[in-house]
């Protein structure tokens, strides 16, 4: 099976192509908002200061000083903005120098801290992720959805000795229960014989640790150990 194949599971399931990445409205609806201003105030600063319209020289000397304010004001908020979002968009692309890289530095996170990791590889992929860890989660570290509206369960174990048997057992049932499309075990640890044998043919995906460390260094290329 390949990295890919892990993660998105059979394709009669989860779609064997990554799911598109959505972009919520409201961001949407601010780089439109962003645009349409500074389309605006180019615009107009063109046309106070280029073009010099006669209409403007007859424009009283109070409301001349005026513009004179709000054409410097917004020109320099507008650069800032732009410059803000162009060194955020920068620094996100840097991989961070404390996000775990080998299976070691992934057990070292705390459970919490595992889930929140696991949850942004699935985000990666394209999925809704909503975190449910913790105590009355039933079984359920992480809810996720893909591009298509399938759902799906996650449970994350961060374990050193080798997951058996029993936890795809107990696994396959909350699934059952939580009437979802899938099931995903992803682990630090690795993965017993038996366990992957008896996950044949259901609707579950087993990401032990090596295979976790792989998906991860495929996702974010940049942050490969040198």
């Amino acid at each position: 099976m390949t990295i890919r194949h892990y993660l998105l599971g059979p394709p009669t399931l989860f779609e064997a192509r990554s799911p598109r990445k959505s972009v919520p409205t409201g961001a949407w609806r601010g780089w439109l908002l962003l645009a349409a201003l500074t389309i605006l105030t180019l615009a107009w600063l063109i046309v106070r200061w280029l073009v010099q319209p006669a209409w403007l020289a007859r424009l009283p000397q109070e409301l001349t000083e005026t513009l004179d304010v709000v054409d410097l004001a917004a020109a320099l908020t507008l650069s800032f903005v732009w410059l803000g979002l162009a060194l955020r968009r920068r620094w996100s692309a840097k991989p961070s120098p404390g996000v775990p890289q080998t299976r070691e530095q992934i057990y070292t996170l705390s459970p919490s801290a595992f889930e929140h990791y696991v949850a942004g590889l699935f985000r990666q992929k394209g999925y809704q992720v909503r975190v449910r860890g913790g105590s009355g989660d039933h079984g359920v570290d992480l809810e996720v959805r893909d591009g298509n509206g399938k759902r799906a369960i996650v449970q994350c174990k961060r374990y050193q000795n080798t997951v058996g048997e029993e936890l795809v057992r107990e696994l396959f049932g909350t699934l059952i229960h939580e009437r979802v499309a899938r099931a995903f075990l992803v682990t630090t640890a690795d993965i017993s014989a038996s366990a992957y044998e008896w996950a044949r043919g259901k609707p579950i995906t087993l990401i032990d640790g090596n295979t976790l460390v792989r998906i991860a260094a495929a996702l974010n290329p940049s942050a490969r150990p040198r």
